[in-house]
């Protein structure tokens, strides 16, 4: 309790406290990549039930956390446009700012109107500790190490939407591509130890969820770090054969996975595994291998076009997504439509295409010959056409055979829509039985939603 007055006369009002009879009112937002929506959901875990309770993001709350990316510089637009939602919906709540743009640029994010707790990469999963007192100040706090001392790890998983979970097995990343930032955002590369990621896939077949994703910056690096040394006690190989083996859970799928540590060893694995599914997200980044050297990627275009074929050697109906960049550096109109062309013949099923947009204290944003940003849409248009072509084509190539869907918890204007192993989204009339089941299916034909119809099996 603290005093206040008003019109010279006294009144008592409560301090923002949590008691057993009024719990706080705590909310989340993550912003970015799958890897943060796992950290949130373990962050999320360590908030006592017995003092707060969670509640949607679009509702009044007593405390908003915003778990911030930092890879565009939409992501930094959006995080102002997020507090300013906050504070209309409770003016006086508490407004903590964590993850990658909170490491990266602390300063900036607590001189934003409202902001009371900016936190680090290393004291985010701290954060209810920094929780004693909600009382909106003035000034907000901020605790953020230097990046090079970041060296433990936290393992974290997401249990979203009751279908599937993001399950974290890998943390920052010893690459040094030039338009990165996310080196200086979590630090040096390090793995979770082999027996805690078999015990955090227990936790999550527990809570009945089907489907894990695994994740991490550079997962294909796995091993390094894991137990506070750069030597590899596991490999990649490693984990994907223990979690195969251990059969927690009915299919694993492997998230983002750098080409030049995709190993033939790895794809072999998974076409001969019963859980791991025929879905791959490769990084390519461009089609270019000048500008590829440019980013300073450890990989030509030959590699992974080597990938991208023995993928489909061995599982033909594979999918195959694709990261890509448009208009780095000194990217020409050449330059752009080998890109085009290069993934126009590859046989990979959808593209995941980014404006390339200048990060501080990068090397590449202080090159030379910068792509105006009309031209970036221009070229980001083209490519995401190609993507919706690429993907129209590879559902056509599934049409007419067997596969296994599992359904999502979403009624969506009254459909219920799932993914098969293979990555091929579908959808039938809204059945709330349906959530959270496999059922094998046959794929018939493309609605007018670019969704697959299928009849069961």
């Amino acid at each position: 309790m603290y005093i206040c007055t008003k019109n010279n006369a006294f009144f008592i009002q409560p301090m923002h406290t949590h008691t057993a009879v009024q719990k706080a009112k705590v909310a989340f937002h993550t912003l970015g990549c799958k890897l943060n929506f796992s950290e949130t959901a373990t962050i999320a875990r360590d908030f006592d039930p017995a003092a707060y309770k969670r509640v949607a993001f679009d509702s009044p709350a007593d405390v908003y956390v915003i778990n911030t990316c930092s890879v565009t510089e939409n992501a930094d637009k959006r995080f102002q446009g997020l507090v300013r939602k906050c504070l209309a919906q409770n003016p006086d709540a508490f407004i903590a700012a964590i993850g990658c743009y909170a490491q990266l640029q602390p300063e900036q994010l607590l001189a934003v109107e409202g902001v009371d707790l900016v936190l680090g990469a290393a004291e985010k999963f701290n954060l209810t500790s920094y929780l004693s007192d909600l009382t909106k100040r003035p000034e907000g706090k901020m605790h953020s190490c230097a990046i090079d001392t970041v060296n433990t790890y936290v393992g974290s998983f997401s249990t979203g939407d009751r279908t599937r979970a993001f399950l974290k097995v890998q943390d920052g990343c010893d690459y040094k591509c030039t338009y990165c930032t996310i080196p200086q955002a979590r630090g040096i590369s390090r793995s979770d130890a082999l027996e805690n990621v078999l015990k955090n896939a227990d936790a999550i077949a527990a809570q009945g969820i089907r489907e894990i994703v695994l994740t991490g910056v550079n997962i294909g690096d796995y091993g390094k770090g894991e137990f506070g040394t750069k030597n590899h006690e596991h490999r990649f190989i490693d984990l994907v054969s223990a979690l195969d083996a251990h059969q927690a859970i009915d299919r694993i799928r492997i998230s983002s996975i750098e080409p030049n540590l995709l190993s033939d060893e790895v794809i072999e694995f998974v076409s001969k595994s019963e859980s791991f599914v025929p879905h791959f997200h490769v990084p390519l980044q461009s089609g270019s291998d000048k500008i590829l050297k440019k980013m300073r990627r450890r990989y030509l275009t030959d590699l992974y076009v080597n990938r991208v074929e023995k993928i489909k050697s061995l599982m033909p109906n594979a999918c195959i997504g694709v990261d890509v960049i448009v208009g780095f550096p000194g990217e020409t109109d050449e330059d752009f439509l080998e890109t085009y062309h290069f993934l126009n013949n590859l046989p990979v099923s959808y593209l995941h295409v980014f404006s390339y947009s200048e990060r501080p204290n990068t090397p590449a944003a202080t090159m030379e010959v910068v792509v105006p940003k009309a031209v970036r849409a221009k070229r980001s248009k083209m490519l995401r056409g190609l993507s919706a072509k690429k993907r129209r084509y590879f559902y056509e190539k599934c049409l007419g055979q067997q596969a296994k869907v599992l359904f999502e918890a979403d009624n969506k204007e009254g459909y219920i829509t799932g993914f098969t192993e293979n990555y091929v989204k579908v959808r039938c009339p809204w059945d709330p039985a349906l959530v959270n089941t496999l059922h094998p299916i046959r794929l018939e034909r493309i609605d007018a939603g670019g969704y697959v119809r299928f009849s069961w099996s």
